[in-house]
């Protein structure tokens, strides 16, 4: 189960990596997000780094809830990751281009389409 979760983190990582990869380098789309007078460029760093925290975070929550007996973990653990999903877009809101928006909402939704069945696959069977 543990192999299996640790795939799971692996392809949550290189997931977005992918479409940060089409959308900034090969189409020329500098993933910018403007704050004030200051702009926050998106590499493949902190595309990689987050997703990882991300990962870790969801299997670090399912493995607490399998642990102290939740029933319906894998249940739970689902309706939970989903409403981080929905919370992630809303930074999305602020002031990018549409095609930064774009590919940013790529990379929040490639990571959860991993992440979601993935880590629900590699849970242990209902007791």
């Amino acid at each position: 189960m543990r192999k299996r979760r640790w795939a799971v983190t692996g392809l949550a990582v290189l997931a977005p990596l992918l479409v940060w990869l089409v959308a900034d380098p090969m189409l020329g789309r500098q993933l910018e997000i403007a704050n004030g007078d200051e702009t926050l460029e998106i590499g493949a760093v902190v595309v990689a780094l987050v997703a990882l925290l991300v990962a870790l975070a969801g299997w670090g929550l399912l493995a607490a809830l399998e642990r102290f007996g939740v029933r319906r973990a894998r249940a739970v653990w689902t309706g939970a990751a989903v409403a981080v999903l929905v919370l992630s877009f809303l930074p999305l809101t602020g002031d990018m281009a549409g095609g930064t928006r774009a590919a940013l909402i790529l990379v929040h939704l490639t990571v959860a389409a991993v992440l979601i069945p993935g880590l629900c696959r590699a849970a242990p069977p209902r007791a």
